[in-house]
């Protein structure tokens, strides 16, 4: 029985991190998540170590389980590196989009364009990373979409405060579209060079993605 609870507990903390009601260095009390998922202590802290496995809690000796919150230089370095595995999800993707593809992408944009239009902020993120899947995906590549997942899922939290920034959902909206355009004209080169651009944090969009992160770990603490 508990081995059945773990992977579903795994789950709702991974949702609750993704989505911001657990937010990047927050502790994870094991008591309270024991009391408000009607468990005992011992499947929450597995599921935590399993979370840590996946990068998005850390295991901290004595101190217990914290959302993962990554320093200024690591940040910078994964979001490098996101962009660069995006840029050849998008170049790959451009080459072999099927019909399939083409209509998931689109409908993913048009989500967001949706979500946007209503000003429902929530509803932007997950139509957001719907669309960056679906360009996974188009690349018929598994090793690559895994990878792509994989590091969506650990910065995907980091993502989310960084939409948070004043008007950052319009522009973010705007890159989705030029990306479209290029993958839909098979314009590999063009579609990694935008997205590449999307993903990167530098300079003033970076300060604003501290600020935010500064101001969620506040409002925790």
């Amino acid at each position: 029985m508990r081995g059945e609870q773990t992977p579903r507990l795994r789950e709702a903390l991974e949702d609750d991190i993704v989505v911001g009601r657990l937010r990047p260095g927050q502790r994870l009390d094991e008591v309270g998540l024991a009391e408000r998922f009607g468990v005992s202590r011992t499947p929450i802290r597995e599921a935590l170590i399993q979370l840590s496995a996946s990068g998005l809690v850390e295991m901290r000796p004595r101190r217990g389980a914290f959302v993962t919150l990554l320093g200024p230089r690591e940040l910078v370095e994964s979001f490098e590196l996101m962009a660069e595995v995006e840029a050849s999800c998008a170049r790959l993707a451009a080459q072999r989009l099927g019909p399939t593809d083409r209509v998931a992408i689109s409908r993913a944009h048009d989500a967001c364009c949706a979500a946007v239009s209503a000003g429902d902020d929530a509803a932007y993120y997950p139509a957001n990373a719907d669309f960056h899947a679906a360009i996974y995906a188009a690349t018929n590549n598994r090793v690559l979409r895994a990878e792509a997942l994989r590091l969506q899922l650990a910065l995907q939290p980091y993502r989310r405060l960084q939409l948070k920034v004043p008007r950052r959902i319009e522009a973010s909206l705007a890159e989705h579209e030029a990306i479209l355009d290029a993958l839909l004209k098979g314009d590999g080169a063009t579609a990694a060079e935008r997205i590449r651009a999307h993903v990167l944090v530098q300079g003033e969009r970076f300060m604003s993605l501290l600020a935010a992160l500064q101001d969620e770990t506040e409002e925790t603490a």
